[in-house]
């Protein structure tokens, strides 16, 4: 399947936000080989919290590989293969933040790239899956550690 957010999009538990959602829009992706969502409105408490601008944005893009690379044959005397090309998935959140009064507001940018071995999606895509349903439950349980990190330091 592919990506389509279903806005609004609920937000994980962070501290200071009570029950916060984000009415998404799809925008234009930089890119012709990405999807990319603006947050148009804010929903539960988000005290603070500023909804997209063209110089405060708020979007979350997914790329996937321009070229997608495919296995290549293995080498015929030994059996092995040379080399394993990767395949670059990759989500980036840019969010305007503000760092002192008066001053317009600098661009946080949150990436997650996903390296795929060309290959596995066809010879071991439960394993995939699982890497990526580890990856986003951890980060969906520790949203709020993740948030605390960021701001005191505190790992």
């Amino acid at each position: 399947m592919s990506i389509l957010l279903s806005s609004p999009v609920t937000g994980s538990a962070q501290t200071g936000l009570t029950s916060p959602t984000y009415t998404v829009v799809t925008d234009v992706a930089p890119d012709t080989n990405g999807k990319q969502y603006a947050v148009t409105a804010l929903g539960g408490t988000q005290t603070g919290v500023r909804t997209h601008a063209v110089s405060d944005p708020f979007t979350v893009t997914f790329f996937r590989p321009r070229v997608p690379k495919a296995l290549a044959s293995p080498n015929p005397v030994t059996g092995r293969f040379n080399s394993v090309p990767k395949n670059t998935y990759t989500i980036i959140v840019r969010k305007g933040v503000n760092y002192a009064a008066g001053q317009a507001p600098q661009i946080l940018t949150a990436r997650m790239t996903i390296d795929v071995p060309a290959g596995a999606d066809a010879y071991d895509s439960a394993n995939i899956r699982a890497a990526m349903s580890l990856a986003i439950g951890a980060m969906s349980a520790q949203s709020a550690g993740l948030g605390d990190l960021l701001v005191n330091g505190v790992l």
